[in-house]
């Protein structure tokens, strides 16, 4: 095993065990996996079925053949057995999908991007996947207030690209950007790299449309930002990974995008100095501080070594990544210039690099982005995002403290191990559990986290989220197997 990798806003911890290469094999079913997962009582697939699909869609977008992508998740860690795929292309598609399949009792497993990392974007058994990858139009932009109103499957790099030509961002950053869509965003409550300065998407969502089990369109639609009547039902989606609804229109509040952008990487020689460099950063930098991040050397020795990339600052023990936005470019390259020259007369900072152009700037993100892709080169990955009281950081693995209080723990075996699997769970969430911790900070809970939800929600809140969704989903077709324990 190799030291820990952490990250500070997200931290990381890297366990990695057999660094070898990897070659990708088939992944195992989740059902054979998992063999206490018993299939619902829904309907089964029958050529009928097709046929009406078929009728209501189109048959090009009516996938019955070579539907491995759609089965198995980013991770190579679950594998479902769907033998349909569909591709509606408007909410009313949708509406008509999901009233048949009530109607039939077919389950469905909502799809965006399948970036997801708890199992929850994928089939377990044989779910219809719903894939909104067409419905992927950018509706309008409010200038005057910045508010983007797209449909689900929008893909985010696609959404940022189109508002950084009208001086606008999304406020939400991913390694998975290229290719995660706003729905999934939306319905796993997705956090990212600019969490630290925007905020999280229960603050910039506005509002949304969604369909319901039976077909039923609920228009949450709004671009105002303030709105006091009722039950704000929109955040019941929110997070709700789609076993509530599926998200098919999305309205964001997006900020104006700064004039002014670098990106430092720094050596640290300890974990207490990324500390104190953490809290001189905050105090120095201020009102442009946009993101900041924490890894240690075994996660850049994986990227390095797993993608072939050449690192800028080689054979430190930690690092840290710091980013600035602001309005004025002499200004901004200035305050960040000084507090680089005063982190290292105070010996916090060792080594350091600056980028102020677009290129270099997307070149050092790479060295944080690409950890959890990098990880996949070893083998199999167990992968884990909890958040903790600060007070109770330095205690996991010799700790971490930072401002979200969000610690991304991962651990790579050459391939699945259930022996391995045992020895983390539930031992981590119970450890998580009596800090007072969540078991899930980001990534939600979808299939793998599902049985755990009690170490972080109390047996009444378990039981209102049942009863939530058996008032809006009463033959449980969405998403099952996610999200709520097991009977």
């Amino acid at each position: 095993m190799r030291g820990p990798g952490w990250q500070l806003c997200k931290q990381l911890i890297t366990r990695r065990v057999h660094s070898s290469s990897y070659a990708l094999k088939e992944v195992e079913l989740t059902s054979v996996r998992y063999p206490d997962l018993k299939r619902g009582p829904f309907g089964r697939l029958t050529d009928s079925d097709v046929t009406h699909f078929r009728r209501l869609l189109g048959a090009e977008r009516v996938i019955t053949e070579d539907l491995d992508g759609y089965n198995t998740d980013w991770l190579r860690s679950v594998r479902g057995a769907s033998q349909l795929v569909l591709r509606p292309r408007s909410t009313e598609e949708v509406s008509a999908v999901l009233r048949h399949c009530h109607e039939r009792r077919l389950a469905v497993c909502p799809q965006g991007g399948n970036t997801g990392l708890v199992g929850g974007s994928v089939p377990v058994f044989d779910e219809v996947v719903l894939s909104t990858s067409l419905m992927n139009k950018i509706i309008d932009l409010d200038t005057n207030s910045g508010a983007l109103v797209c449909e689900a499957g929008c893909v985010l790099e696609t959404a940022d690209a189109y508002l950084a030509e009208r001086g606008f961002m999304m406020p939400l950053d991913l390694g998975a950007k290229g290719s995660c869509q706003i729905g999934g965003n939306v319905s796993t409550n997705a956090g990212g790299l600019r969490l630290v300065r925007y905020g999280g998407l229960h603050g910039t969502v506005l509002g949304l449309e969604a369909v319901l089990a039976n077909g039923d369109v609920l228009d949450c639609m709004s671009t105002m930002k303030k709105d006091n009547t009722g039950y704000d039902l929109k955040h019941l989606l929110i997070g709700s990974e789609g076993t509530l609804g599926v998200v098919t229109k999305v309205a964001i509040s997006c900020p104006r995008r700064p004039a002014c952008v670098n990106l430092v990487m720094l050596a640290v020689r300890s974990f207490e100095d990324v500390l104190s460099t953490y809290q001189f950063a905050q105090s120095q930098l201020g009102e442009i501080l946009s993101s900041i991040e924490f890894m240690d050397g075994a996660s850049q020795e994986c990227v390095v070594n797993n993608l072939n990339m050449s690192h800028p600052l080689p054979g430190h023990p930690f690092y840290m990544v710091v980013e600035t936005s602001g309005s004025r470019d002499t200004h901004d390259e200035e305050k960040l210039s000084l507090f680089m020259e005063e982190a290292m007369q105070r010996e916090l900072v060792t080594d350091g690099v600056l980028a102020t152009d677009v290129g270099q700037i997307k070149s050092l993100w790479q060295f944080r982005e690409r950890i959890a892709e990098a990880l996949l080169g070893d083998g199999y990955c167990f992968k884990y995002d909890i958040s903790l009281p600060l007070n109770a950081f330095y205690e996991v693995l010799e700790n971490l403290l930072y401002s979200d209080g969000n610690i991304h723990l991962n651990m790579t075996t050459r391939d699945f191990d259930a022996a391995v699997l045992s020895k983390i769970e539930p031992s981590l969430y119970e450890w998580t559990a009596q800090h007072g911790g969540s078991i899930s900070a980001e990534h939600g809970l979808g299939l793998k986290k599902r049985n755990f939800i009690g170490y972080s929600k109390s047996p009444s809140a378990v039981a209102l989220m049942q009863q939530l969704k058996t008032m809006l989903d009463p033959h449980g077709i969405l998403n099952p197997h996610k999200v709520l324990p097991d009977n």
